[in-house]
């Protein structure tokens, strides 16, 4: 089973990072917020203290293994946020499993497929990471997920996380890309969603176009929308201050619209 943080009281939300990272990517996050929710922050497998476990095959595996840890708590409702790939795991966890869902949080993520040239350039980074070590790769890539400012006026934390990713095989990260190639548009998720939906959108992010974020935010019946100028794919670092205080208002709403749900029932 995955490796996880438990932290908190009050309801659960589940943070799923990104490709390249460990749980601990959502720090500030967790301490601005512990007081009030319960937070179960897993590392995927390949990812931090999960390191040991094999490679994904899928996003619908990483899915499972999310929901094995809830069942383990015997949770049965919560609501999942995910920052970029975790984000697609979140989409495919509300598919599969509506009920345990209470609202969901895209935090630099998208329910967009790949297009075609996004494939090829992961097709590209995986030759690239066949070629070198996986260290080589992290090092040539966290750079690009900051906005330039940030990477100018911050470079020690920028280096911190290309530390922190120092422990992947290549195993780990090919398989990364190949699930993300492979997982299937999941708007529709997103278009009939009966929960709040949080779309959290860097305007400098080279990653997850701003303007595909912006039109999946239209979608939902129930959205919070929040675009940072300034910034690139990496709020939880780049704007730890405004993402904490959406999450807050997100995860209001989230309980708002339970209370509601429950009278009306």
């Amino acid at each position: 089973m995955l490796q996880y943080q438990k932290i908190g009281t009050g309801p659960v939300t589940v943070l799923i990072h990104g490709f390249g990272e460990d749980g601990n990517i959502w720090q500030q996050q967790v301490q601005h917020l512990q007081t009030s929710y319960q937070f179960i922050v897993p590392d995927l497998r390949g990812s931090g203290t999960s390191a040991q476990l094999s490679p994904a095959s899928s996003i619908e595996q990483m899915t499972e293994d999310v929901i094995e840890v809830l069942q383990h708590e015997n949770i049965d409702h919560c609501t999942i946020i995910g920052h970029s790939m975790g984000g697609y795991v979140a989409l495919a966890l509300a598919e599969k499993y509506p009920s345990y869902v209470t609202g969901i949080g895209l935090v630099h993520s998208t329910s967009y497929a790949d297009s075609e040239e996004k494939k090829q350039a992961r097709t590209k980074s995986i030759e690239f990471i066949e070629q070198n070590t996986a260290a080589e790769f992290i090092k040539a890539t966290i750079p690009n997920l900051f906005g330039d400012a940030f990477k100018k006026n911050h470079p020690n934390k920028v280096n911190a996380l290309i530390e922190s990713g120092q422990n992947f095989t290549k195993e780990h990260l090919i398989a990364y890309y190949r699930a993300m190639i492979a997982r299937p548009d999941r708007t529709h998720v997103i278009e009939h969603a009966k929960v709040p939906v949080l779309y959290f959108i860097g305007s400098e992010d080279k990653a997850v176009n701003p303007a595909d974020a912006l039109q999946q935010a239209g979608l939902p019946a129930v959205c919070c929308v929040e675009l940072i100028e300034g910034i690139a794919h990496m709020g939880m670092l780049e704007a730890p201050a405004a993402l904490n205080k959406t999450l807050e208002n997100f995860l209001q709403l989230v309980q708002q619209n339970n209370v509601a749900s429950a009278l009306m029932n």
